[in-house]
């Protein structure tokens, strides 16, 4: 039995904020970071929250992150602007290009930002679904280092390449969240069975051999397999447009490893589009959505997109978040520091 320790999400953010800033990030970057760790934590998703914590604060000290950039806006256009996030960490580039976003899209309808010379942002539905409490439909891309081959193939040519899709509801709570990678799985839960020592289920990924494994270790030296084979790969592939060929950012068959210290800054991209539905459905948009929630939650054994973390915020609101305690001790020794 994996033995936990119970935190409250502010003393989680809190407990990855110190980490990182002894590692070497700034105030203000460590800050934007640690929100994000706290809130996927807060919504259930142990892979990409205090567990990620130790990698990005390895990744600041051998300089594959510089947690210490100062990202810079560029609004090339009314609705489009491009934040370089100068090799630092996605979540400041981001943040630093919020309310312009929010502000572009509520003037004009639609706006859309991209992230160059970036790193891992992260839970993706995270940033989509900080969209949706405003009022506006949230959509975004990342990619990342090659980890996915095509179908036939046995060289990674794309990474796991997730979107998301965040839907507002009319009180500024998100009512449907899309956010899935390209991959049967994340690279992450791959990463953490390994971790744990656990096999993962047969379908998850092949060996360097191009053949199917259970044994972790060996998928992580293989390929991701795509979530309904070539329907798969092509998500990923357009996410690969979005996120890098759109921004300009490096593509993942040539960007270094989000796990590992070698390889220097992945400069990975990201692209969010915001969208203010009800002038673009003609003040349409929330009936329609009630009605094919209607249509899906009233369906014995049916789950909407995003039910699950939804449900989970209001557990650890309630109750705390129960935390791997090696994954704390791990954490604890950055912070320490």
């Amino acid at each position: 039995m994996v033995e936990t320790v119970t935190m409250s999400v502010s003393e989680i953010e809190a407990f990855a904020l110190k980490a990182l800033i002894a590692a070497g990030t700034t105030e203000a970057n460590a800050a934007s970071l640690a929100r994000s760790v706290a809130a996927t934590e807060q919504d259930g998703i142990a892979s990409h929250g205090l567990a990620y914590v130790p990698t990005y604060c390895l990744h600041v000290e051998c300089g594959k992150v510089d947690g210490a950039a100062v990202p810079e806006l560029d609004v090339v256009r009314p609705g489009l602007a491009i934040a370089d996030a100068k090799t630092g960490f996605a979540h400041p580039a981001i943040d630093l290009g919020f309310d312009w976003l929010l502000k572009a899209a509520r003037e004009q309808g639609i706006a859309a930002l991209g992230l160059r010379n970036s790193y891992n942002c992260g839970i993706l539905g995270y940033h989509t679904d900080r969209l949706a409490s405003y009022g506006l439909l949230g959509i975004g891309f990342t990619n990342a280092p090659a980890s996915v081959a095509p179908v036939g193939g046995k060289k990674a040519v794309v990474g796991t390449n997730p979107f998301s899709i965040a839907v507002p509801g009319a009180a500024g709570e998100t009512r449907i969240l899309i956010d899935q990678s390209a991959s049967v799985i994340a690279k992450s839960e791959v990463m953490k069975h390994a971790r744990e020592g656990k096999a993962i289920p047969e379908g998850w990924a092949l060996g360097p051999d191009g053949e199917p494994t259970t044994d972790p270790d060996v998928a992580l030296k293989g390929t991701m397999i795509p979530s309904g084979s070539y329907k798969g790969f092509g998500t990923a592939l357009m996410v690969e447009l979005m996120a890098a060929a759109m921004t300009g950012a490096t593509l993942g068959i040539d960007a270094s490893p989000f796990s590992g210290p070698v390889g220097g800054p992945p400069k990975t991209g990201q692209f969010f589009i915001a969208i203010d539905p009800e002038l673009s459905s003609g003040g349409a948009f929330s009936q329609r959505v009630d009605h094919l929630i209607e249509a899906i939650v009233g369906q014995d054994g049916a789950r909407l997109h995003g039910a699950e973390r939804f449900e989970a915020r209001v557990g650890a609101d309630k109750n705390g978040v129960a935390v791997n305690a090696a994954i704390v001790e791990k954490v604890k020794e950055w912070a320490d520091r």
